[in-house]
């Protein structure tokens, strides 16, 4: 019995050696604030993993997080607020001395997620708190409510506008590759499609949404619904490559693939995108549909196989552009399994805009000009597809598309030319016409403009 007392104490000390070990002493070096349409998070850097409890108060709303045994090494007053939900950070006076408080003052109630992250690359411990805005989610969803009218609006009138996604690869907690000289793939990304958003916005009839508009993390899954959600004709994702050595350069364009990339680079950026999915967060599971599985499927895969043939279509045409403004990885389009190509029902491309690790790129990825040319490089070839085949029902297709006249008296090829804004050579070529005689009747091909 003795012996028994003797052995169940040591196990008892070495359960608490053991507990002491994994929570040991941490130190706050960081606090970060990330602000999304529906979501806000909070980052807190640790140097330890450490052991956390919290709850909420109301009148005013506030969010009270207790962090055992640790001390906070930075100035809360220095972190700079995002978003309108988070008020102010703040310390109170924790119930045990050797703990910290961190109070976060909100303009709403909310109900917190808070879990912690594993060192991981460029990071060590974290502990994130997950902040929802109800008042963002009902300012976007009304947002997408306008949008969802206006699309209807256009539609009745037969000339809604082609819907571009643009996606800005990473973001918020997730930096993407990371250059030499310091600089983040999340920043090139979200600075390049915001110029692809402003050169389609200038172009009658097209349509360009924002995936991500701002510094935070949307979900690999995520980003395709809302792409969907906006009722994109397209997408097209921005990323910058990052790779072991500095040698590989150029730019490429990446297509949905049924199979794992077979190159080594294709394999790294599958792996690259795993691991942001990992730093994003929990993904989401979307249900599934009630209706006759084999019918789905079939369906799916009729419109799978249209979505691949456009993307390749667009990603030629893209990557003929960029090798025009820059240097080329691969003169073909590139196939990866990635979750940001693979909805079934939106054409998908991902431009990789140069290799980040590579010096010389990453001081071109860095600059305004270059951007503007990736930018109007990806822009030309998206708006070349789409005029030569132009989507039913749209603005386009009414200026792109075939369409068909009934000479009438007094009507000649320059006057045709006037007003359809084409040429008399233009209507000649189009209709096979050896002269410029037109007899009353006659109908006639209008070429594009």
């Amino acid at each position: 019995m003795r012996r028994s007392r003797v052995i169940s104490s040591w196990v008892g000390l070495c359960l608490c050696l053991m507990c002491s070990l994994a929570f040991a002493s941490s130190k706050v070096s960081g606090v970060r604030v990330w602000s999304g349409p529906d979501n806000t998070r909070i980052v807190l850097d640790l140097s330890a993993a450490v052991e956390f409890s919290h709850f909420n108060l109301s009148q005013p709303n506030r969010l009270v997080l207790d962090l055992k045994n640790s001390q906070m090494a930075t100035k809360l007053s220095e972190v700079e607020l995002s978003g309108n939900l988070v008020k102010k950070l703040r310390p109170s006076t924790p119930k045990a001395k050797q703990d910290y408080r961190l109070v976060v003052e909100l303009n709403q109630a909310v109900n917190p997620t808070i879990f912690s992250l594993k060192p991981t690359g460029n990071y060590g411990h974290r502990l994130v708190i997950d902040l929802p805005d109800k008042a963002g989610k009902e300012q976007t969803q009304k947002q997408q409510q306008q949008i969802s009218k206006v699309k209807k609006q256009q539609q009745l009138a037969g000339n809604r506008d082609i819907i571009i996604a643009i996606d800005a690869g990473h973001g918020g907690e997730d930096p993407g590759a990371i250059g030499r000289r310091k600089t983040y793939e999340k920043n090139v990304t979200l600075a390049i499609a915001k110029r692809v958003q402003r050169l389609i916005n200038q172009e009658l009839g097209l349509k360009a949404v924002l995936i991500r508009q701002g510094d935070y993390f949307v979900n690999l899954n995520k980003r395709s619904q809302i792409a969907r959600k906006n009722k994109a004709d397209f997408l097209v994702s921005i990323h910058a490559d990052g790779f072991t050595s500095s040698q590989p350069k150029g730019a490429s364009v990446w297509v949905v693939s049924t199979r794992r990339a077979k190159s080594e680079v294709g394999r790294h950026l599958e792996e690259h995108e795993a691991e942001s999915d990992l730093l994003g967060g929990v993904g989401e599971v979307m249900g599934s549909v009630e209706n006759d599985a084999h019918l789905n499927f079939a369906l799916i895969d009729m419109q799978m196989d249209y979505s691949m043939n456009t993307a390749y279509e667009v990603a030629s045409k893209v990557l003929g552009e960029l090798g025009r403004v820059t240097s080329l990885h691969k003169k073909r389009p590139e196939h990866a399994s990635l979750a940001v190509l693979r909805s079934p029902d939106i054409p998908s491309i991902l431009v990789e805009a140069g290799f980040i690790t590579n010096l010389n790129e990453e001081k071109l990825l860095n600059s305004g000009n270059h951007q503007e040319r990736i930018a109007q490089a990806v822009v030309k070839g998206i708006k070349t597809h789409y005029r030569n085949k132009p989507l039913a029902g749209t603005l386009y297709a009414q200026t792109y598309g075939v369409r068909k006249h009934t000479v009438q008296k007094g009507e000649s090829l320059s006057v045709l030319a006037a007003r359809y804004n084409t040429s008399v050579a233009g209507l000649k070529k189009a209709n096979k016409l050896s002269s410029n005689t037109l007899r009353i009747g006659q109908v006639l091909t209008i070429p594009n403009s």
